[in-house]
């Protein structure tokens, strides 16, 4: 089952990738997060992600979002854990170029024994043509301890 779903997973992402690149007006975004964990098993994390998004309307976008992100284990008690996220949402802008965003979605835990697990994740950020800078709060729910803030760099790009 857990294999199937990755597999789902990973189709999804794949087919919305080249569905992003043959429609026009989308833009996707590479990104570094390097971030920290918000409790005391884990300190340092950093992923990595890739975001497509879709003009909606005057200030309003639509985002897929998938990457991989590794909880850094500082105390040396647990090991690290990592995780894939693959998240849908909306970014919509306050001002010409600060925004807020919501995403919410799956994360599948690469650790032996983790399940997928419901994930969301609030942020806001400033955007220029081709840098986007935000600080995200993520909440992997399946466990506790598996909550991070991070700051997202990304270049971004038409497609």
């Amino acid at each position: 089952m857990k294999k199937m779903m990755k597999a789902v997973a990973f189709v999804l992402v794949v087919f919305c990738g080249l569905q992003a690149k043959a429609q026009a007006g989308w833009r996707m975004g590479i990104s570094i997060n390097p971030g920290y964990a918000t409790n005391s098993v884990y300190g340092f994390t950093l992923g990595s992600d890739i975001r497509v998004q879709k003009n909606l309307g005057d200030k309003n976008f639509f985002l897929l979002t998938t990457g991989i992100t590794h909880f850094f284990d500082t105390e040396k008690t647990l090991d690290g854990f990592t995780y894939v996220p693959l998240k849908a949402g909306i970014k919509s802008y306050l001002a010409k170029r600060l925004y807020i965003a919501g995403e919410a979605g799956v994360g599948f835990g690469l650790n032996k024994g983790s399940d997928p697990s419901f994930l969301w994740s609030p942020s806001v950020g400033y955007s220029a043509k081709k840098i986007d800078v935000s600080i995200k709060y993520e909440d992997f729910n399946e466990l506790q301890y598996v909550k991070q803030v991070a700051l997202r760099i990304a270049y971004g790009f038409k497609l």
